[in-house]
């Protein structure tokens, strides 16, 4: 393994006190502020957004409900939650193997909030600590810090009457606003860069997912080493050791070690770097997004397995979903025997009859409320004992006994379906197979 090859998988050492990074322009401050844009707007925007008259995004967990936008989804969805979960796992990892660690840059949920809890405490207190401006950022933190609880637990209790009547919400809601404010204070707040050095799993094994086609931030070592001023060190390279690139981390680490797992390629190194290079008329790139085949003045190869096998099976698993969610039924219907007897013999019009008891489960799992019309289907006529319409308000599920009664022919178990049909359109929705049981007619 050559020099600069061995440096690229460096490690961190321990940092002895929080890091209070140094306010920094650029490209990719640029970059990150965008991307904080939207996410907050989503995150604090969505949960006040409406449809259909209720709350656009709401987890109702009492009720078991799930409402993303005018689709409601119910516990036994789960499976369509999981593989999402792991669309986006290995979502995140074909991005990590391509551009590095991005989404901690710039989409991790806490590096938005701590950066944010970092820009309050650069404006407030600046190079002065201590006195009224700490006083004041701690009061912008714990009204920051109540906001994010609010919203979130918006997204549980509709946020309307959060904040229109929280005393009639009970103890747990005020338990979550209490337990939320406290821990953004003290992710986003105090801890910060010790949530990405110690508390995260993804820095760890984020090395796995690397190549040595994997663009992350490098230093160019060839070209900057050694560091120094010219004027006093004439065969110095590019690199005049001003540590910005040190101060504007959010993770505190000096880039010039290394890649190491603090490193959350969040680009601002590379920002103070090239603005020194543009102040001392030199040509930008010291520091940089490159891959390590690049480094080593080698050609990346245009296939790059990992990477495709990873967007493989991304696409099947997104191809999937779709078809999951498409087949996925407004309408839950399930069929229980009356399993006490296979059947009842009645005597109709002079002639021996059985009767079969069931009963019929039907959820609305719709949003809207729908008026249906139950049938059976069978090759022979059965005659339908009970109720045959019914209108389900959404979320409704209702149960509903039925009897069959038929005559015996030369088989003693048939196979039927149970189908609930829309009452309007007539269209089928859901059909359950079940069995109808009587006598061996023996005559013929």
């Amino acid at each position: 393994m050559s020099d600069q090859s061995a440096r690229l998988i460096a490690t961190s050492a321990a940092l002895a006190r929080p890091v209070r990074p140094r306010p920094i322009g650029g490209h990719f401050q640029r970059l990150r502020l965008l991307a904080r844009s939207v996410l907050l707007g989503l995150f604090f925007g969505v949960v006040w957004l409406t449809w259909d008259g209720r709350q656009a995004v709401l987890f109702d967990l009492p009720e078991r409900q799930f409402h993303v936008f005018g689709l409601t989804f119910w516990p036994t969805d789960f499976h369509l939650l999981g593989l999402v979960l792991i669309i986006a796992a290995f979502g995140l990892f074909a991005v990590t193997n391509w551009l590095g660690r991005i989404f901690c840059g710039f989409a991790c949920p806490h590096s938005v909030f701590f950066s944010l809890f970092v820009a309050i405490e650069q404006r407030v207190e600046g190079q002065h600590r201590g006195g009224l401006r700490r006083a004041l950022k701690w009061v912008l933190w714990a009204l920051l810090a109540m906001a994010v609880a609010v919203t979130f637990v918006g997204y549980f209790v509709p946020i309307r009457e959060l904040l229109s009547a929280p005393a009639a919400l009970g103890g747990w809601a005020w338990f979550w606003l209490a337990f939320f404010t406290v821990a953004s204070v003290g992710a986003g707040g105090l801890l910060r860069e010790q949530v990405c050095l110690y508390m995260c799993p993804y820095a760890r094994f984020q090395s796995v997912m690397f190549d040595p086609d994997t663009r992350v931030i490098a230093y160019d070592l060839a070209r900057g080493e050694p560091r120094g001023s010219r004027r006093r060190q004439p065969a110095a390279g590019d690199c005049v050791d001003c540590s910005l690139c040190v101060q504007v981390c959010p993770t505190g680490i000096d880039i010039r070690d290394g890649l190491q797992y603090a490193c959350i390629s969040c680009g601002l190194c590379v920002d103070a770097c090239n603005g020194v290079m543009d102040r001392l008329d030199r040509p930008r790139g010291l520091i940089a997004y490159r891959s390590e085949r690049s480094l080593l003045g080698q050609t990346a190869p245009r296939l790059r397995p990992r990477l495709l096998g990873y967007a493989t099976a991304l696409t099947v698993m997104l191809v999937a979903f779709g078809v999951l969610f498409i087949a996925r039924p407004e309408l839950a219907l399930d069929v229980e025997r009356d399993r006490r007897a296979l059947f009842t013999e009645v005597w109709v019009d002079s002639a021996t009859a059985y009767e079969n008891s069931y009963l019929l489960s039907i959820h609305n799992r719709d949003s809207q409320p729908r008026a249906l019309q139950l049938s059976v289907r069978e090759s022979d006529a059965l005659q339908w004992i009970g109720a045959r319409d019914l209108t389900l308000a959404p979320g409704e599920r209702a149960e509903i006994p039925v009897r069959l009664r038929g005559h015996a022919n030369r088989e003693r178990v048939r196979d039927i379906a149970f189908e609930v049909h829309d009452e309007i359109s007539g269209q089928p929705l859901v059909s359950r197979e079940s069995r109808f049981f009587a006598a061996v007619d023996r005559e013929g």
